[in-house]
Parts: structure tokens; sequence; C-alpha cells
């Protein structure tokens, strides 16, 4: 009786406890004695199979000496009197939290009579839920789709605590107007699901830039992604614009990366970038938006890039990164696409870590300093190989021509890009480093591109926010 009403006439009513994912299928067959004709797996099946199978005649009377102590303690309301949401609120903090989307759910559903309940379920909030979800971890995303959301909305980032009360502030009024506003979550929650699961994508072009972003875990970037998706299923933007869109965000943020500007500064930025937005010239307002930031902010020009990049240790980074890096970087204008993360390439030290004597007989104690002390895990030091254990330490000139039993070991057998220039030369030098920098620069700007922008002299000179204007001291006179 706790768990069933016996005499309703809706069959959907019976059960009384209500889950609002698909463990509610196997509740259900569990409650009805058909969980042995339940396909699909469910920890709740699991649950009940395990209890099912501990339970015995040796212990069944303290199980029901257990069961026996349980408290049910039963709240009646009286409709249009009682606020069942504040009652809610209040059991709800003597307790283990809710999570903030359980809040919200239940504030979007609680004063609504039975039939009005079912039907907004059923259209708006499991649709929510269904989208805003990890398919590959199957976890709900939907309190980290909704702060988004808001984000968006308020140009205000919530906290990830209070995201619930910002919620109910924004919508504490049921008029018109939120009812719209339920649709546009509904609506909205589309785009999360992409952006939350690339491979959910049907054009390959956009799949393409999406799954790169979610690799890079550009997670700031939803709540101006969820217009911007928006603003393409409208047809403000063509899917053109939208992969050039993709592929900016990426190169800021990855400059970004490579100079070592901080990773909280991009939360602000991101926050309010749609309002920089120009419709009319959409992809340029965008590009002037991102070129005028400043400070903790900036768009990392060419020139420091290239500073950076020519000493930056990129081998001891996250291996996301690294694997991002290096499949871009190989294959870029490459039409036979190679799987650089698979596990028989590896990152390759062309300047070993423990290098064997005859490097610092071959090289003079400068550039044998040089190599180990500062350019060690450069990528301009750093290749991919399927033979990096028989490379090992040897000298460059082994590495390259190494075919021991046929194996075509070198460098000089590989189709690699980045293999291309070792194979035109005949020793690791300073000279042949910088040589090589050059290359991988120079198509790291293709790849990375720094926006191609006029700008007028007296839009440079324009107001800085003050929270992102770099560090000042000041100074007593």
């Amino acid at each position: 009786m706790f768990l069933t009403n016996q005499y309703v006439k809706n069959e959907s009513s019976k059960l009384k406890l209500k889950q609002t994912d698909t463990n509610s299928l196997a509740f259900k067959a569990i409650m009805n004695a058909t969980e042995s004709e339940f396909d699909a797996y469910s920890n709740v099946v699991e649950n009940f199979n395990y209890f099912k199978s501990e339970i015995t005649e040796t212990n069944f009377q303290k199980i029901l000496d257990g069961l026996n102590r349980l408290i049910f303690v039963e709240i009646s309301l009286e409709r249009d009197k009682d606020d069942p949401q504040r009652i809610f609120e209040s059991l709800n903090s003597t307790g283990l939290d809710l999570s903030q989307s359980d809040l919200i759910r239940n504030y979007i559903l609680m004063d609504l009579p039975p039939k009005q309940q079912n039907k907004v379920y059923d259209q708006i909030w499991n649709p929510i839920e269904e989208n805003a979800k990890d398919l590959k971890k199957q976890k709900s995303l939907v309190s980290e789709y909704i702060r988004d959301y808001l984000t968006l909305k308020k140009k205000k980032i919530p906290k990830k605590s209070l995201v619930y009360e910002e919620f109910k502030k924004m919508y504490q009024e049921k008029d018109d107007d939120y009812h719209q506003e339920r649709e546009n979550i509904k609506s909205f929650s589309v785009h999360y699901k992409m952006l939350a699961n690339p491979h959910t994508v049907k054009t390959d072009t956009i799949r393409k830039e999406l799954n790169y972003i979610s690799r890079l875990e550009i997670n700031v970037a939803f709540p101006f992604l969820l217009q911007v998706f928006e603003d393409a299923d409208n047809g403000i933007i063509t899917d053109e614009i939208l992969i050039k869109i993709l592929k900016l965000i990426q190169s800021y943020t990855w400059r970004r990366f490579i100079v070592g500007l901080p990773t909280n500064a991009l939360n602000k930025v991101f926050m309010t970038l749609y309002a920089e937005i120009d419709t009319e010239d959409y992809y340029e307002s965008l590009v002037l938006a991102l070129y005028k930031k400043r400070g903790s902010g900036k768009f990392p020009n060419n020139q420091g890039v290239k500073t950076a990049l020519k000493d930056k240790d990129l081998y001891n980074i996250q291996t996301k990164n690294k694997n991002y890096f290096f499949e871009l970087l190989e294959n870029f204008n490459n039409k036979e696409y190679v799987e650089t993360g698979n596990s028989n390439i590896s990152i390759e030290h062309i300047f070993p870590q423990n290098p064997n004597p005859e490097w610092s007989e071959q090289l003079n104690n400068e550039d044998f300093f040089i190599f180990k002390e500062r350019y060690l895990n450069t990528i301009t030091n750093l290749t991919l190989s399927g033979n990096n254990t028989a490379l090992s330490n040897r000298i460059f000139s082994a590495k390259k021509s190494m075919n021991k039993n046929e194996g075509e070991q070198g460098y000089q057998f590989s189709r690699l890009w980045l293999n291309s220039f070792l194979n035109s030369i005949d020793e690791w030098t300073i000279e042949n480093y910088e040589k090589r920098f050059e290359l991988i620069y120079n198509r790291f700007l293709k790849i990375w591109e720094y926006p191609d922008i006029e700008i007028q002299e007296d839009e440079t000179a324009s107001e800085i926010n003050i929270f992102e204007a770099e560090r000042v001291q000041l100074i007593k006179n």
C-alpha cells in the first residue's frame, strides 16, 4: 500500500513512487512481477535480484523486524492553500540534498494538477532530461545545462550550488512568459545534446569540429554556442559560418593555451560574447569582438604564439591536449587521414631524453646543452613514430635509416608529415631545429588562424573592461 494505490482508476497513476529515468520502466516491471521479461540493463533490477538472492528462511525474520522499525510519514496538503514547493524544500534541507535539476523539476511540476503535471513532464521536462545527458557515461547533465542556459540569459554565471535558486528567482511569476521560457529551455536542450554528445551530430564537418571542442573540454563556451546553434537552426547563419565559428573558438582557446593565458578568464569572455554579435555581420562581428579582447582575455597574435611555441613543453601536458595537437598538426590538408591516437603510434623524441654517448660526440657542448635543457620537450624536437622503442636513444643518422630485419623503422620510411623534413636531413643540429620549427610554425598558423581583420585606429583605443585589464601596480612617490 505504501508503493501502490490499488484503488486508483487510471493504471498510469497506480505507482506512488515515480522515477524520472529509464529505471522507472524496470521498477514498474518489478512491481507488476514481470521483471523476467525486462531485457534492458538496470540497477533497479540488479538490486532487486541481489536482495532476492540474499534473503533466506534463516534471515527472513530479521528482515521483517528491520522493516517493522521503518517509520512512514504522510503529509497531506490543502490545494490552493499550502505551498508544496516550500514544504518540499524544508524537508529536503533535513536529509540528503537533491541535485539542482531535481529541485528545478519539482519547481516546474509540483503545483500543477495531476493531468497537467503529466503533460508538462512528458512534453517539456522529459525531453530536457533526455537531451541533457552524457550518452556515453549515461550521466545526467541537466544541472549543468540549466546553469549554461541561465548564464546565456542573465549574462552572469550562477554558482553550481545555487542554480535552482537563480532559476526560481528568474521565474517567480509563472505567467505566459514563464510558459514560453519552458519551451525555450526545451528547444535549447536539443543544441546542448549536440554539444555534450558530438557523435549525435549528422553533418560530418560540424561533428568533427564539435568533437575537437569536446575533447579540449571547452565547456565554458557552451552558453555562447547554445545561442549560435539556435541561430543556425533558425537560418540566421549557414553551416559554413557555423563551422568557421567553431574553428575560431578552437584557435582562440588553443593559442591561449600555447602562450599560457589563464583558462578561468574564458568564463567572463563567453558569458557576454553573444551580446557583441551583429546578426547582420555575424562572423566578422565575432572576430572583431575576440580581436578587441585585452588583458587575460586577449587573443594571442602570431608573434606571441611564435615566441611561446618555440620553448613550450608540449610533451608533459594533458593527454587530451597532446593528442589534439598532434592529430591536427599531422592531418592538416591530408586526404589520407592518419589516426595519430592509436596505440601503435607514440611520441618520439628526436634528441632523446637519455641520449647515448654518440650524441655528445656529434654535437658541440653548447648545442648539446640547449637540446637537453631547453628544446627537449618542444614540438620541434618531437615527432610521431610506430617504432619508438626500436629507435630509442640512438644517434639521429641511425634513427633515420633504421631498417632492422627489413622492419623499416627509420624516419625515412615514414609516411607521416611530421617526419618528412627529417627524411631530408642527415643530422639533428640547432640549425636544422630552427628550419623544422619554421615549418611547424607556418603550419600552425594555417590550422589555428589569427583573425585577418582591418580595424580603425580609434577602435583600438576603446575603453577596456576593468575585469579584462592587465594587472597594474600603484607606486607611491
